[in-house]
């Protein structure tokens, strides 16, 4: 398994960006599919994005698609959520996640945390209006 620790969470605006990092230790990164999942106060934890091992392929929940964007950098063990057109309802703490790289095709028909092995310690994000 790989270690994550995720950034860049913090206060914004409706209507602003951030932009969410989560680092990753080991060497079998690259070989990981990514997730990003979310967790308001008294919500379930909600599946928000993934991207394939190599990159080439990412997924999206309805509520984001198209206002958030996830990559990765593989050389630099790192992968990103591009966050724009933030809405009060897009906050809470957010998770990336892993699971091995032939799990991504599944994990985008299930979005399901409990298929994700992998946990960051979440990142908060606060959406005034």
């Amino acid at each position: 398994q790989v270690q994550l620790v995720e950034s860049g969470g913090g206060l914004v605006q409706a209507g602003g960006s951030l932009r969410l990092s989560c680092a990753a230790s080991g060497r079998t990164f690259s070989s990981y599919a990514m997730g990003w999942f979310r967790q308001a106060p008294g919500k379930e934890r909600e599946f928000v994005a993934a991207i394939s091992w190599t990159g080439g392929d990412a997924f999206y929940a309805v509520s984001v698609k198209g206002r958030f964007t996830t990559s990765r950098d593989n050389a630099k063990n790192t992968v990103y959520l591009q966050m724009n057109g933030l809405k009060p309802e897009d906050a809470g703490a957010y998770y990336c996640a892993g699971t091995s790289g032939g799990n991504y095709g599944y994990v985008c028909y299930s979005m399901e945390s409990t298929d994700f092995a992998s946990w960051g310690q979440g990142t908060q994000v606060t959406v005034s209006s």
